[in-house]
């Protein structure tokens, strides 16, 4: 059992509205990462991976650690991502929210 975005109330984990109050749930599982802190990690220390540390992404966090962001190819395309909402953290989950 999850718990419904919209109203709080319990509800099964396949439900695709609340029987309650009738909000649509998300298909993807929710992450507690933020955009803000991923772009700002990303935007001052990105050369050296923070922001891969920061959603759980530890092995390519450190090979952008040893290689500066891979000559800095990997950090601007990570920047990118991130600023379009298309960055995700270690399960896979898309980051959607700012704060």
């Amino acid at each position: 059992m999850v718990h419904c975005r919209a109203c709080g109330k319990e509800i099964h984990e396949l439900a695709k509205v609340c029987p309650q109050c009738g909000a649509p749930q998300s298909e993807a599982p929710a992450t507690d990462k933020r955009i803000l802190p991923a772009f700002l990690l990303c935007f001052f220390l990105g050369w050296a991976g923070a922001h891969r540390f920061y959603v759980g992404k530890i092995g390519t966090g450190i090979l952008m650690l040893l290689t500066a962001g891979v000559l800095g190819v990997l950090w601007l395309i990570d920047f990118i991502m991130i600023v379009v909402g298309a960055f995700t953290d270690k399960a896979g989950n898309k980051i959607t929210e700012w704060v």
